[in-house]
């Protein structure tokens, strides 16, 4: 079901008006599926649909597909950017993902986010250079502060 309101949210904005006929497209299922999808969601008070009508979403659901939208966004962000996951991949492992993790672990993903895009330094900080080092070579670089340290 939380496809179907990150996709009415995706459609909102793009659309202006949602379809059942957008949603299945969107989602890549038939219209019966979603009729009964939205079924569901009216009855949990989250979308407003009359048959052949469009559909709204409540403000309850309007609050929860956009929570939704904003945990799919920060794990595609995570895995394009700090993992650098092509754009495909990272899209359909975040929609896989999304789904399994729990509030806390999107709070903290998020605020990892915000930390390394907050760094005083501009470009990718050095620790993921390494970390981007690592990857292709299997070897870690020269670390100046564990030399120090020593």
């Amino acid at each position: 079901m939380e496809d179907y309101l990150e996709a009415i949210v995706f459609l909102k904005e793009k659309n202006e008006v949602v379809r059942v006929k957008d949603i299945g497209e969107e989602l890549g299922v038939k219209n019966p599926s979603v009729s009964e999808a939205l079924g569901v969601l009216s009855k949990k008070g989250l979308v407003k649909h009359k048959r052949y009508g469009n559909v709204e979403l409540t403000k309850r659901g309007d609050r929860l597909a956009k929570t939704i939208a904003r945990r799919h966004n920060t794990l595609v962000k995570f895995l394009k950017e700090v993992l650098k996951i092509d754009q495909k991949t990272a899209r359909e492992d975040a929609c896989r993902m999304e789904h399994s993790i729990s509030k806390d672990t999107a709070r903290k993903l998020t605020n990892f986010i915000n930390f390394i895009e907050d760094s005083p330094y501009s470009g990718r900080p050095q620790w993921l250079k390494s970390f981007d080092n690592f990857e292709k070579t299997g070897k870690r670089l020269n670390c100046r502060m564990r030399q120090d340290k020593v």
